[in-house]
């Protein structure tokens, strides 16, 4: 039996020598299994990185998950006053018209006091609006009034709750 797969080596041997070092074709052929071999090297080396890379971030992502959050790293329904009157500002003085020097941002206990002279309607009930989006905030109280008219009393307008 040891002589048949002796036989069949050496065989398989000749075969693939006399396939590679043909005189006509034998050098395209051996290009082409090198590029073969090398563009499979790469392949399985740019599929064992991006693996790598898989794992690494799925293992820092458990990490932060595991670890405490950092301090002043709190939820915005846990924010003071001071910092929910700053992420209202923000969404309600986004749009590059807002009328931001007409208008005064307080927040106490969660509630939000819009105060201040606006000439256009429909930003004063666009503003209450969006400040009711910020998380966080329990109310808004909008006495915000037109050019002209009396400022209203705070209890009025009455709160807007979500």
């Amino acid at each position: 039996m040891s002589r048949l797969i002796t036989l069949l080596f050496g065989f398989a041997a000749g075969a693939a020598a006399a396939h590679f070092l043909d005189p006509d074709s034998g050098r395209r052929r051996r290009h082409q299994l090198r590029d073969r071999a090398g563009s499979k090297a790469q392949t399985g080396k740019d599929q064992a990185a991006s693996t790598a890379s898989y794992a690494a971030d799925k293992a820092r992502g458990a990490a932060a998950a595991a670890r405490p959050s950092m301090p002043g790293s709190h939820r915005l329904e846990d924010a003071d006053d001071g910092t929910l009157a700053r992420k209202v500002e923000t969404e309600i003085f986004r749009a590059p018209d807002a009328p931001k020097g007409q208008v005064s941002v307080d927040v106490q206990a969660g509630v939000v006091y819009l105060r201040g002279m606006v000439a256009d309607e429909s930003w004063i009930e666009r503003l209450a609006d969006d400040a009711k989006k910020v998380d966080g905030i329990k109310g808004v109280k909008n006495l915000l009034h037109r050019p002209g008219t009396p400022a209203p009393a705070a209890e009025s307008r009455g709160t807007v709750t979500d």
